[in-house]
């Protein structure tokens, strides 16, 4: 029985490389798809700077914890580059399979794949479709990963968009691109069409965007910068990065700072930030207010909470407190993209993610357990009001990209889950122009929901 099942494996796998190496039928009339990954939607490789050895940092699950701690950093604000920690060490993103590798399995380790762990398993589900429709990597399929850490609009990571659309351009035979890009991908697209429209109208004919925060991820960011990110939940957590690992990364993270909630955006309420706090002249504690900070507020909490903050490094204590250097910047990074616009000759398509709730106000403490000193909240367990949206990205954020789409559409799923439903991919095939007769009759009218499952 075990020979027998190991043959099937083996059968299984050998069906899955000649698909995804071959395709359906290879057909020559497609356009050339571009994946482009968001945050932590990339593999990142820790390089030695002497010996050139690289070592998966992200995603991994043995060691985990310990190697991620390599990806810690330092904004560089004359650069504009977050720099790491170690002096020894360059981070760098795999381009092997012409940049569908980074982007695929997260964790590829076999352990990985043999209990198929859908938490690492991001463009995968979605790569496999495309090729069924006949998309060929290399010709007319390729990926982009990028080291997520940095700023959306950071010369480095927009001259590789670049360079990856000229090439998918050429190796399809001079057509044009189609771009999906998936959540912070979305914005870092935007940026490089308001940077370089004309090489955006001469190499794109679309792009679609899935689940992207237009307008920030209010509670998820928030909660971001002042108590880390849990990246997997249940069992695997405790194989996975902590969130106080994660937080001492993202408090350094331009790109964090860029996903924060647009403070200028017509929200139908204003997210907030909410404390419970023991007023400093109440020893007792019998004197709590509930202060409340807006977008335009909350640097005050963010500083205050986080002066004291520092990471352990290589035996040195590095002072890591909430950076208004990296505030600036992501301000300008705001500026840039609502300076975007798109050409005549580019169709723009939106997929957001409904029927979960979705983190909007974070609250930390409570009337009967107040606050003390304002950094007690960076290791307060949040609470959250929600709203509708993917889990992550409120519906709200990701409708609001004020640009003339040719449709738009709600579908229930969650952030991730997004890139491997199947109403998500008939919608893709029906974009894309493929495999029409088997298409489902969607709604094509420019704000439309997908009926829930």
């Amino acid at each position: 029985m075990i020979g027998g099942g190991c043959g099937m494996f083996a059968s299984c796998l050998r069906w899955r490389r000649q698909r995804r190496s071959v395709g359906r039928s290879g057909d020559q009339d497609l356009a050339p798809v571009l994946l482009v990954s968001g945050m932590g939607g990339s593999i990142l490789n820790a390089r030695s700077k002497e010996t050139g050895a690289e070592l998966r940092v992200w995603v991994r699950l043995l060691l985990a914890d310990l190697e991620f701690r390599k990806l810690w950093s330092l904004f560089n604000p004359e650069t504009g580059c977050t720099e790491c920690l170690d002096p020894h060490i360059e981070i760098v993103v795999p381009d092997d399979d012409y940049g569908l590798y980074a982007i695929d399995i997260l964790d590829p380790s076999w352990f990985t794949k043999l209990v198929h762990l859908t938490d690492v398993y991001h463009f995968h589900d979605m790569i496999d479709m495309l090729i069924g429709c006949g998309y060929q990597k290399g010709t007319t399929l390729f990926g982009f990963g990028y080291d997520f850490r940095q700023s959306n609009r950071i010369d480095k990571v927009i001259s590789a968009l670049k360079e990856k659309l000229i090439t998918a351009y050429k190796a399809s035979g001079g057509k044009k691109v189609e771009i999906i890009s998936h959540s912070m991908g979305g914005l870092l697209v935007r940026c490089f069409l308001s940077l370089h429209k004309d090489v955006f109208e001469k190499y794109v004919s679309k792009w679609i965007c899935i689940a992207t925060p237009f307008q920030g991820a209010p509670g998820y960011i928030n909660d971001c910068l002042l108590t880390g990110l849990q990246f997997v939940d249940g069992f695997e957590s405790f194989f996975f990065v902590s969130r106080w690992t994660m937080h001492q990364l993202l408090v350094e993270c331009p790109s964090i700072y860029e996903m924060l909630p647009n403070p200028e955006f017509k929200w139908k309420r204003k997210p907030l930030i909410n404390v419970w706090r023991k007023q400093p002249d109440s020893k007792d504690g019998s004197v709590v207010k509930l202060d409340t900070y807006d977008s335009t507020e909350s640097t005050t909490l963010f500083e205050e909470a986080l002066r004291n903050n520092e990471v352990k490094y290589n035996g040195k204590s590095v002072p890591v407190p909430f950076n208004l250097s990296i505030l600036k910047w992501a301000a300008d990074t705001r500026k840039t993209l609502e300076n975007a616009s798109l050409p005549e000759n580019v169709s723009f398509y939106s997929i957001y993610g409904t029927s979960f709730d979705t983190p909007f106000d974070v609250s930390y403490g409570s009337e009967d357990s107040p606050i003390g000193d304002l950094s007690e909240v960076c290791h307060t367990t949040p609470e959250y009001s929600y709203v509708d949206g993917d889990g992550t990205v409120p519906a709200e954020s990701a409708k609001a990209d004020g640009l003339p789409a040719a449709a738009r559409m709600g579908v229930p799923a969650n952030h991730r889950g997004l890139l491997r439903d199947e109403t998500v991919f008939e919608l893709l095939k029906q974009w894309l122009g493929v495999d029409q007769k088997n298409a489902m009759a969607l709604p094509t009218s420019k704000v439309a929901d997908a009926p829930p499952r």
